[in-house]
């Protein structure tokens, strides 16, 4: 007798199809992989027999997915000591299992939309497919990581398809991709009834689309710049004992090249574990183990980036009530060459169970705590923020993790002259660090600004406004890049509109699915 399978083949089918296309993502840009799954996900939609059937495909295809484009979630928790680092795996597919809901949403309203006529349901699918991302974006904080468009991106010296989101957005684009997933399964019907040439159109229009050498207009910029990247590993990152040699090491990379240059000098997120402000309790300064007084940790940065010139680095902000500490702030401070704060920029997305904890009160109780060191919670700053720094231009900034939401990177109202983007990507494995690199690259291009990452252990990049990595540090590897910021471009059609594009082009291929419907039979 046949061994039977617990889960029906067509289910692991489906959720094996929702992991192949997550290797379309970086590191590894297996983007025939993602369409021809997004194929098989179509597929399945349009051999259901009940919404419910199309909500369940959707559903698997995303637990697939979710495991496996997350999983670098699962190392974060090797670099903490509270919880056990098996939770990590255990963590990843509960997150997964959440976000599924968004692509079985999709596939739910495409079955729904086009079940009358088959030449409705890819538009509709590609329709559904956008606003779920766009829903992921936001609802519950948003998780916004790896929407399908990031497999459009080419190569560090070219954009490639991706070029087209300053005009549609992120999300619109990844209704491309659908739709070019989309024309592979029609390539596929066309062989079997033996239309080979309708079949090799429909094969090769995606993937000349995916491979064109698109490129931006290289232009260059005036404002100096040293970006550095310490190579500080996360194991070592929060050790008390590690701070001065951390600091020297960092110091000795951002030294000038020649005397009395003046530029901009950048350091990552925890680029300075000192207090540069002053007015908190006298035990936090001690706590440190070379600064005890903030004065003397902004005099001797002054000192090593050099007269005239104006660092931009991560530290943390205390949050006082009265005489109490409630909270932290992650920032970037601004400090010139006499050691003087120039202003500085509050993170505002913060990441939950990394840098605050839902619900404490339920879950510390059962042993769930924060993945970053710590017992006090940081507190969100207001939101985008641009500050004028004269001869070193309009710097608009992103702190980590808040580079990935698209349409929410900038005030609009005083547009920036480039992004400065501090990142501890040391948590992340080998996956995470370029995965956040390749989101960079497309807010690059969306709002038509340079994009400056600074890391403590890689990817650090210099990105221009076309999405084009024009210089980077590798990943676990000591360095600095000097060079002259890239200028940006006018405002893109999507700095303009925002995701508002994303919404535009959702309701465009849904009226192409009613229109469908309506003229063709089944």
């Amino acid at each position: 007798m046949p061994r039977q399978f617990p889960i029906p083949r067509p289910h692991l089918y489906t959720i094996a199809a929702g992991g192949l296309a997550a290797t379309g993502f970086q590191p590894l840009g297996l983007w025939p992989l993602t369409l021809a799954a997004l194929a098989f996900l179509l597929h399945r939609i349009y051999v259901a027999r009940s919404w419910r059937q199309a909500l369940l495909s959707g559903w698997l295809f995303g637990l697939g997915h979710f495991t496996v484009g997350n999983g670098w979630i699962a190392t974060a928790f090797t670099y903490q000591a509270e919880m056990p680092a098996w939770l990590g795996w255990i963590a990843v597919v509960l997150v997964a299992i959440y976000l599924a809901a968004f692509p079985a949403l999709a596939t739910m309203g495409a079955w729904w939309l086009g079940r009358a006529r088959h030449a409705a349901l890819l538009p509709a699918f590609a329709a559904c497919w956008i606003l779920s991302e766009w829903l992921r974006s936001w609802l519950f904080t948003g998780f916004a990581w790896n929407p399908l468009a990031m497999v459009t991106l080419g190569g560090f010296d070219r954009p490639g398809l991706a070029l087209l989101s300053q005009w549609t957005g992120t999300y619109a684009l990844s209704g491309l991709v659908v739709l070019l997933g989309g024309w592979w399964l029609f390539a596929l019907r066309a062989w079997k009834k033996g239309q080979k040439w309708g079949a090799g159109a429909y094969a090769l229009g995606p993937a000349l689309l995916l491979v064109l050498p698109l490129h931006g207009e290289r232009r260059e910029g005036t404002v100096p710049f040293t970006l550095v990247q310490p190579d500080v590993r996360q194991e070592l990152l929060n050790d008390p004992a590690n701070y001065e040699n951390q600091f020297r090491d960092t110091a000795v990379l951002s030294l000038p090249r020649q005397r009395g240059t003046r530029r901009l000098v950048l350091w990552p997120e925890s680029g300075v574990p000192d207090f540069l402000r002053p007015g908190y309790p006298r035990f936090w300064y001690e706590e440190t183990t070379y600064a005890s007084d903030p004065a003397v940790a902004r005099g001797r940065i002054g000192k090593v980036i050099g007269p005239g010139s104006l660092l931009l680095t991560g530290t943390t902000d205390l949050a006082m009530r009265g005489p109490k500490v409630a909270g932290a702030y992650n920032v970037v401070t601004a400090i010139d060459g006499t050691g003087a704060i120039r202003g500085s920029y509050a993170k505002a997305h913060l990441v939950p169970y990394g840098e605050y904890l839902p619900m404490r009160g339920l879950l510390e109780p059962i042993g769930l705590s924060r993945l970053v060191a710590g017992t006090l919670d940081f507190l969100p700053g207001p939101g985008p923020r641009t500050i004028d720094f004269g001869p070193f231009g309009k710097a608009g900034f992103q702190i980590c993790y808040e580079i990935i939401f698209s349409g929410r990177v900038v005030d609009k109202a005083h547009r920036p002259d480039y992004i400065f983007n501090p990142s501890n990507d040391g948590w992340f494995g080998a996956w995470g660090p370029p995965q956040h690199l390749a989101q960079a690259r497309m807010r690059a291009i969306e709002e038509g600004l340079p994009v400056l990452r600074a890391t403590t252990t890689g990817i650090s990049a210099v990105i221009d406004a076309d999405g084009v990595v024009r210089q980077f540090v590798p990943p676990q590897r000591a360095g600095r890049v000097d060079g002259k910021v890239p200028p940006p471009h006018s405002p893109t059609l999507f700095a303009h509109i925002g995701n508002g594009m994303a919404l535009v082009w959702s309701v465009v291929l849904l009226v192409a699915a009613l229109v469908a419907s309506a003229t063709r039979k089944r």
